[in-house]
């Protein structure tokens, strides 16, 4: 089953409600971003957008674009004044070029290629775009340095095995512990996606220490909390806890680039320093990814729902099995642990920590709670609540919460090293 097909199956299984409910969060939802004069971040926009209506269905695939994008972006401008080291060398560098068409290019180009079923639209904005740039030489020259970042992007990634991250086809094993199909789904997304190649970590040197015990004493009260916190109908779970669960059920790619795009904005950033921003988060959020689904198809721990269904097989005396029992929301296709979605919100936060301190005041929205926007005075303090999300959606295990932002955090340190300055410009960081 190739990438594409693959989440296909997963918009099929997503039929009915929830399917719905995805349609219409996306519909009803305020736009992505606001744009802005910095074509960095109104780019980051245009990507945020064309990605709303897969929501749900393939952050893997987000992660990787995303991070694709904004590597180009980072070294198109970089060729045009050097003050951070490129992704990619050897580059021509050209000082005349129009940073703001050179953005738009290498935006366009890999957009279309990455997301074309959403060509009209990313062309649309290219065009748009391009209007507001004079005519000459410094455009033309903008154009054709940004495609050409864009492009050598693209080659380097072309065969970094995304492509064959649907392989091979995930076959369940019986006995406790053991990861099973949870519904509506009756396959596993992407097993072979950590094999795909990082961006910038080695995963030998961010590896986790596996699942806990099924006999041991923590196991069982991590059991017990999402047992009672998680289930659709629990009576201890807050109005507000049911609150962070929906909003935080985005795609990571989607609310931590808009948490970026708003932070870049609100300190003022110019391209290049708003360029490095983009690209070493989201770094990290796409080998985040890479090294938690290499975790999740070695250990194949199974999900809460299993657990609970199925209790009396796991030997331990302090479980108590439920076979009615569901979680708050639908649980997502792939092994308990680790949770790469509080795996992806460290990574990302201790990056924008790196660059902006965790002292740090915004607001955020979600596609997947349209209306609703939560406030926050530091990084890590988001990183925190969407890994607790987890919990009180009823999807993950507090342990594998745990571990994923001890790795996220550990994928952060690592990336936010990268890309450094080669000389200081106004608004470097």
């Amino acid at each position: 089953m190739r990438f594409r097909s693959v989440v296909d199956s997963i918009k099929t299984g997503l039929s009915g409600a929830a399917l719905v409910v995805l349609a219409v969060t996306w519909l009803c939802a305020q736009p992505v971003l606001a744009s802005s004069d910095n074509p960095v971040t109104h780019w980051n926009c245009v990507a945020a957008e064309a990605f709303a209506p897969t929501q749900g269905t393939n952050p893997v695939g987000q992660s990787r674009a995303f991070a694709i994008l904004h590597a180009s972006i980072h070294d198109a401008l970089n060729a045009i004044d050097s003050r951070y080291r490129p992704y990619t060398p050897g580059l021509a560098t050209d000082s005349g070029a129009s940073p703001d068409a050179a953005v738009a290019a290498a935006s366009v180009t890999v957009l279309t290629e990455l997301i074309p079923d959403q060509r009209v639209a990313i062309n649309e904005a290219f065009a748009k775009a391009l209007a507001a740039i004079p005519d000459g030489p410094a455009k033309d020259s903008g154009i054709s340095l940004g495609q050409t970042a864009a492009l050598n992007t693209l080659r380097r990634r072309q065969h970094d095995g995304a492509d064959r991250a649907a392989e091979p086809v995930f076959v369940a094993r019986s006995g406790p512990g053991e990861y099973q199909f949870t519904a509506p789904f009756d396959f596993a997304v992407f097993p072979g996606w950590g094999r795909v190649d990082t961006f910038a970590i080695k995963l030998d040197d961010h590896e986790q220490d596996g699942p806990l015990p099924l006999s041991s004493a923590q196991y069982a009260r991590d059991f017990q909390l999402v047992k009672e916190i998680g289930r659709i109908d629990s009576r201890t779970r807050t109005a507000e806890q049911s609150q962070i669960a929906q909003f935080w059920y985005e795609d990571s790619p989607l609310g931590w680039n808009r948490i970026t795009n708003t932070v870049v904005l609100q300190k003022h950033m110019d391209a290049w320093a708003a360029a490095r921003a983009f690209a070493l988060v989201n770094f990290a959020m796409a080998d985040a990814y890479i090294a938690g689904f290499a975790e999740k198809y070695c250990f194949r721990f199974w999900r809460p729902v299993t657990a609970i269904q199925e209790a009396g097989t796991d030997g331990n005396t302090r479980t108590e099995p439920d076979p009615a029992w569901q979680p708050f929301l639908v649980t997502p296709p792939v092994p308990d642990y680790p949770s790469t979605h509080s795996l992806v919100g460290s990574a990302a936060a201790e990056v924008l920590i790196d660059f902006f301190g965790d002292r740090v005041r915004y607001s955020t929205t979600s596609l997947t709670l349209p209306g609703v926007t939560r406030s926050f005075r530091g990084f890590s303090e988001a990183a925190e609540e969407n890994g607790d999300s987890r919990v009180f959606s009823g999807i993950h295990f507090p342990h594998a919460v745990r571990d994923g932002h001890r790795q996220g955090r550990s994928i952060g340190r690592a990336v936010e090293r990268l890309l450094p300055a080669i000389q200081k410009g106004p608004g470097s960081y």
